[in-house]
């Protein structure tokens, strides 16, 4: 809770608000430790495998389609970028596609989720996160194109597409309904709901550490925003999302580059740390070597899955909506999303968090780290230490709002295609209208929960978004190393008259 009590005026409004914090702790209190030891058992001996496993599958199955098809990636976004749409779809350019995956992305993650992952596992989880992130380029490439492969267009050009499409194209039976209903399910929490208190979370905290703004007026002014764009439509989003995604990435990389020519001579033992600390943890986080590699491994993993994504079957909604001539070209656009928010994004936000913290003039260079110090205000400390402490502070709270604005809108529309899968086939408009408002009070109520409760929240229904979509993409190699391999599938118009 960032919010003073005497910003609330009289003694009764102070009262209520002091009893209704007391009950949030003592449920909180109660709530935090099994919700962290569920994420230790599932994280820890579950889902690194897997997301390393399937990782390692594609890049395998498809010859390291990251690696040969990069620049071809590259390229389909600027075709894509001036592409006409076809007005027979409700759907977007490549590039809208893009710039909406990438908008979910790149958010709290790059900043608040890596700061974390370096406080607890040490610089060397960020050499974690690049392995993730690799390896998740070729897990994105299939989600993608498997996207494309099994969505479904109406009569009206509404195109329906993600991970409950090919879930079930991948399990005919009961089993795949199930499947698919649990991942809806799932993703609903993980996005819709809690992933929006996680983004406001950081962002009241960040807005209140920068300007004093209480952090609940930040919640309500966001919830309202958003709800402008929310019930906006596919269109709507495609159009916030182009414009803003390519700015704030700009933004944030001209201000990690102008304080990493400060501490250019830094730059050198910044990467050394990073590859030193990544199989030597227990030299700057101190504790047994087997405790320390495995706190930087699975910080890595944890948090680069929250950053990018890859695996979770979020980004395929957005993917699924381009208008592409095969479903390679968009899963080689999708590869660039992955490439643009771990290997650009948070590795400069890295960059400048170890070579101004934890560098021989830095507060953590000893590797203890000061109370003062947490994930919400490392990454604003950084900044600060070379632009000034208010205007550091200010830069980071600006960055963080768009990141979490834009992911908010994003994980929203993903929600959305799968509230309407589970409930909207009666009364669509009636079904969006519902999960916007309850998606708005969840922006509203992450600003009132302590940010680790949230944080470990977030990560349990991250758990159990991946556990179906990784079984269907194991289950559908075939289809994906076939477009990966030939660079072709069925084309558009063929994908229309299946659909109908």
């Amino acid at each position: 809770m960032h919010t003073k009590l005497s910003e609330f005026g009289d003694e009764s409004l102070m009262f209520g608000y002091a009893k209704e914090e007391s009950a949030v702790q003592a449920f909180e209190n109660i709530i935090y430790p099994i919700v962290c030891d569920f994420n230790s058992y599932l994280g820890n001996y579950i889902l690194v495998f897997l997301l390393v496993g399937v990782g390692l599958w594609y890049s395998i199955k498809t010859h390291f389609v990251q690696v040969r098809c990069f620049g071809e990636g590259w390229r389909n976004i600027f075709r894509g970028k001036d592409s006409v749409q076809n007005p027979k779809y409700v759907s977007m350019t490549s590039f809208q596609a893009l710039a909406t995956a990438v908008s979910a992305q790149v958010g709290t993650g790059n900043v608040v989720g890596a700061s974390g992952a370096i406080l607890t596992g040490g610089p060397g989880a960020i050499f974690w996160m690049w392995i993730i992130a690799f390896l998740g380029m070729a897990t994105v490439y299939s989600e993608a194109v498997l996207a494309i492969e099994t969505r479904r267009i109406d009569k009206d050009g509404t195109i329906h597409g993600g991970p409950v499409y090919y879930i079930t194209t991948a399990f005919k039976s009961g089993f795949g309904r199930f499947l698919a209903a649990f991942f809806a399910a799932a993703i609903i929490s993980a996005l819709g709901f809690m992933g929006c208190m996680v983004l406001s979370n950081s962002i009241g905290a960040t807005i209140h550490n920068a300007f004093g703004v209480p952090s609940p007026a930040v919640g309500i002014a966001l919830a309202l925003i958003c709800a402008l764009i929310f019930l906006g439509g596919v269109h709507r989003l495609a159009l916030v999302a182009e414009k803003l995604a390519p700015l704030m990435v700009g933004m944030f990389m001209v201000g990690s580059f102008v304080v990493l020519f400060k501490r250019v001579e830094y730059i050198p033992e910044t990467f050394g740390m990073i590859f030193r600390y990544a199989f030597e943890p227990q030299a700057i986080i101190g504790g047994s070597f087997g405790t320390a590699i495995k706190a930087a491994v699975t910080q890595g993993v944890k948090r680069g899955l929250f950053s990018n994504e890859a695996g979770m079957g979020s980004t395929p909604h957005a993917h699924a909506q381009a208008q592409v001539e095969t479903p390679h070209q968009q899963g080689a656009v999708a590869m660039i999303g992955v490439f643009i928010d771990t290997f650009v994004v948070l590795t400069l936000n890295a960059l400048v968090i170890i070579s101004t913290m934890y560098t021989a003039d830095g507060p953590i260079a000893s590797g203890f780290i000061p109370e003062y110090i947490g994930k919400t205000n490392l990454a604003q400390l950084a900044f600060g230490s070379v632009f000034g402490e208010q205007f550091g502070a200010v830069f980071v709270a600006v960055c963080l709002f768009c990141f979490a604005f834009t992911s908010i809108l994003g994980w929203n529309f993903f929600g959305k295609v799968n509230a309407l899968y589970l409930f909207g086939k009666n009364n669509p408009k009636k079904c969006v209208i519902i999960y916007s408002l309850i998606s708005m009070l969840f922006i509203f109520m992450g600003t009132f929960i302590q940010d680790d409760l949230v944080w470990e929240l977030q990560d349990m229904c991250n758990n159990f978004m991946v556990l179906p979509n990784i079984i269907a993409l194991f289950a559908l190699t075939n289809i994906v190393v076939r477009g990966a391999l030939n660079k072709g599938a069925r084309n558009e118009k063929e994908q229309t008259d299946k659909a109908q």
